[in-house]
């Protein structure tokens, strides 16, 4: 599909009324997984797009330019609030955390498997093994506070056991920060990528940094604060993927055919009826809104949308389902990998005052004090062992013991065996 050549159902400045705008939230004991993780996904760049446009509204003195802006930004914020509502009243905020490490790692995964250019898709493949972590320490609290079995949740689409230990994500700054691309020299699908795993990203940041002051207990709020940490390393090695040549209208442009793709592939995917018949609608507005980015570049910059996106062409719709096998082999290949300025090295190729160690040892100065170690060895004080929903032995052996947490892998020289990333 061109979304281009599609001619707009609504009008840009479509209003709803409140009783439109309040949806009908799922069923929780009954909701598919991957409905659930659409939904997170679709709250996530929404945000995005309004987030944007304030940005954006920031960075101009055009008051007509502004109050374009403005009129499309409230449609977008009301289709942002509209999903959001659709969570029930009654999941609670770690039934939910599970589906936002759930949406990472499958979105994940799946952006990594069609990717192309290879820096991106490295940069995807080392963050994937830090959220499937994220899964693991969250669904240990999950089962301790609540008694609920995540993989329940994750409909045992996705395994719960560690990946590269959250002791091991915490790196220097610097270290974050990656090469962009060129929208105009990359494939679609990489541009699309790029924008889609850092709004996704961002809205887990976001979730988790606004929640943390609200989790149950003290180890709650002290995971929450870890890993939110990390989420904004995670944010910020996927933005700095993007283009930031691009000018404002460009990217506008960019952010609605990127929300227009992902409404589509969403109505292509989906499985409840209801939720389907949201995805079109919505669409439907992101098309109007599609078209109207392109005219205000068009009387801005005197540019045709073409110019900016050469090959508009929808890729195949992305479908968010199980990635257990790709999951096991980025881990079993990539495990002690870390960080390093715009690259990913071995940890035991750094120097031995690399940042990653300094940084390493100012943080965890002791390994009792990290949250996400706490979390699991207080479960295996109490239990015995972790939890863990696993269709085979870790392909880590280091990682198989579930009678320790294990805080070496991925942040000390020749803890655990590594090979290389791979390209498609």
């Amino acid at each position: 599909m061109n979304p281009f050549l599609e001619k707009p159902k609504m009008n840009a400045d479509r209003f709803q009324n409140w009783k439109q705008l309040y949806p009908k939230p799922y069923d929780k004991r009954n909701v598919d997984p991957y409905t659930k993780t659409r939904i997170i996904l679709m709250n996530g760049t929404e945000f995005e797009a309004n987030w944007f446009s304030h940005q954006f509204a920031r960075h101009v003195t055009n008051n007509d330019l502004r109050r374009d802006l403005a009129l499309t930004r409230n449609n977008e914020k009301q289709q942002q609030l509209k999903i959001s509502l659709l969570k029930p009243e009654n999941e609670s905020i770690l039934e939910h955390t599970i589906g936002y490490e759930q949406l990472a790692v499958d979105l994940t995964a799946e952006l990594s498997k069609r990717e192309l250019d290879c820096y991106v898709k490295t940069a995807l493949d080392f963050a994937l093994l830090e959220d499937f972590d994220h899964l693991y320490r969250y669904a240990n609290l999950l089962e301790a506070q609540q008694g609920i079995a995540a993989e329940w949740l994750v409909g045992r689409y996705t395994e719960i056991m560690p990946g590269r230990p959250t002791i091991s994500h915490h790196r220097y700054p610097m270290d974050n920060v990656k090469r962009g691309i060129s929208a105009k020299e990359s494939d679609t699908q990489t541009v699309l990528a790029t924008m889609i795993i850092t709004a996704a990203e961002q809205q887990t940041m976001n979730y988790y940094m606004n929640v943390t002051n609200f989790a149950t207990g003290d180890m709650g709020r002290r995971l929450y604060q870890e890993i939110a940490m990390v989420e904004e390393e995670h944010v910020t090695q996927y933005e700095s993927l993007m283009d930031s040549s691009a000018t404002w209208l460009e990217m506008l442009l960019w952010h609605e055919y990127c929300e227009c793709y992902l409404y589509w592939s969403c109505y292509m995917t989906e499985t409840d009826e209801y939720i389907k018949r949201l995805w079109e609608e919505n669409f439907e507005i992101e098309l109007s809104h599609l078209h109207t980015a392109a005219k205000l570049l068009k009387k801005y910059e005197n540019k045709d949308w073409c110019e900016v996106i050469k090959n508009p062409e929808f890729p195949s719709p992305l479908s968010l389902h199980e990635n257990v096998e790709y999951v096991r082999k980025i881990l079993g290949d990539t495990v002690q990998y870390t960080g390093c300025r715009e690259e990913y090295r071995r940890v035991a190729d750094l120097e031995d005052n690399a940042d990653f160690f300094t940084y390493q040892r100012t943080v965890n100065p002791e390994v009792d004090i990290v949250p996400s170690h706490m979390v699991i060895e207080g479960f295996i004080r109490r239990r015995g062992a972790d939890y863990r929903y696993q269709v085979a032995p870790n392909p880590v052996p280091e990682l198989r013991n579930r009678k320790r947490d294990n805080t070496d892998v991925g942040r000390k020289p020749n803890a655990a065996e590594s090979t290389r990333f791979f390209c498609n």
